[in-house]
């Protein structure tokens, strides 16, 4: 493969460059950027407050806004992330949120109050699922964008009081960051633009990172950080189960149908709650209004991989019934933004019915994740309830409730 490195030097002029002395390294360099890179690697812990952005690409609003505090440690024992951390809710600090020690990960619910542990034993991939907390994700971006030989261009330009420091990658797959660089998987049911483009401000009075933003083709991320305290913590000292809160179920990633739940509230037998939702064609649809046997509801989100991999089966599903036998709707429950959600249609060559969520809805069928998919018989009774997306075994179980239900 070819390899592209273009490094882009900004703001300061080659003659003041020269001028600098010795002891002082341009900050436009690949040479400060080690430095960065250096203190970040003396970084044993840290602590502090984060405000995390979720953006939907296209959109003009961040999705969802969370701020949190986090303790983060460097964590050797860990040959995958490197890293163990624990967040907290801002506005109380003893309100955990989720945790990683190298050898589990915990999430907690206060709505249900159980909190789910996923030791890893199941995984399918190479990497764990684990977002890297700050000062460790930010480490490894730097350290990928020195010593690759990938095909990379990398843009250093000192502004007022920071630096910022941009690294779009043009692999023929996506590169995400679970600890050390990874190649993303690629799904032939739907392409997906594989440029990957990560964006650090470095703060110029402390030589580190301050805020990192993520985009990809389905989604951008963006994390600031402030009052941050380094070196006053010990991984020794950490373990993650002081944290948990006392009297609440544990649910165990991997064990029991049950195990993952994408939603809180028990809907299994009762009317499916009503709606009436905009559709990518500015009409107002009901869920009353729809008349088939069986309505399969998908509550889905275009940043969601599983829900685009979904995208063909169901396509394929529709043709095979009549309307009247079953209906297919989705409902989108990220964007806000209904140029992007037809975008999305007409990128994905949706065939059924995508209609644009609201709050009131997502909260009356208590979603989590997705995808998650409700079967309804021709009262609206929810019949069964399919919490994520299985290529091998969804297709039978789908025609199996549709089967029992025609």
């Amino acid at each position: 493969m070819s390899i592209m490195r273009q490094i882009n030097y900004w703001g300061i002029a080659v003659l003041s460059t020269l001028l600098i002395t010795s002891c002082s390294q341009p900050k436009n360099s690949t040479a400060y950027l080690k430095n960065v890179l250096d203190n970040l690697e003396a970084i044993e812990s840290a602590s502090y407050y984060a405000i995390i952005e979720a953006w939907v690409p296209g959109d003009t609003a961040a999705r969802s806004i969370t701020r949190v505090l986090i303790s983060e440690y460097d964590n050797p024992s860990d040959t995958t992330i490197g890293a163990s951390f624990i967040r907290f809710s801002e506005s109380d600090a003893t309100l955990l949120k989720s945790c990683y020690d190298g050898n589990m990960a915990a999430y907690v619910n206060y709505d249900t109050k159980t909190i789910m542990v996923d030791s890893f034993k199941t995984e399918r991939f190479p990497f764990r699922l684990i977002s890297p907390p700050f000062f460790n994700y930010t480490k490894n971006i730097l350290k990928y964008a020195l010593e690759t030989t990938d095909s990379i261009s990398l843009q250093i330009k000192e502004e007022k009081e920071s630096v910022y420091v941009g690294l779009t990658i043009f692999e023929d797959t996506q590169i995400e960051f679970f600890g050390k660089a990874y190649r993303m998987p690629v799904y032939p049911d739907y392409y997906v633009e594989p440029t990957s483009k990560y964006e650090l401000w470095i703060d110029k009075k402390t030589n580190l990172p301050y805020k990192k933003r993520r985009e990809m083709s389905h989604d951008i991320s963006v994390e600031t950080i402030s009052d941050i305290k380094t070196n006053e913590m010990k991984v020794e000292n950490f373990v993650a189960s002081d944290y948990f809160p006392p009297d609440y179920s544990f649910q165990i990633r991997g064990k029991g149908s049950g195990s993952i739940s994408f939603s809180k509230a028990n809907l299994t037998g009762k009317k499916a709650p009503e709606w009436s939702l905009y559709s990518t064609g500015n009409q107002l649809v009901l869920l009353s209004d729809i008349k088939s046997k069986v309505t399969l509801l998908m509550f889905t989100s275009v940043s969601c991989g599983p829900c685009k991999i979904a995208i063909p089966y169901l396509n394929g599903l529709i043709s095979e019934y009549d309307k009247n036998e079953v209906e297919i709707v989705a409902i989108e429950c990220s964007t806000r933004n209904m140029d992007v959600l037809k975008t999305y249609r007409d990128n994905n060559d949706i065939r059924y019915t995508l209609l644009q969520s609201n709050d009131e809805v997502k909260e009356a069928y208590g979603i989590l994740g997705f995808p998650i998919f409700f079967i309804l018989d021709e009262d609206y009774t929810v019949q069964k309830i399919i919490h994520g997306y299985n290529q091998q075994s969804f297709g039978d179980e789908i025609t199996g409730i549709i089967r029992d239900l025609l």
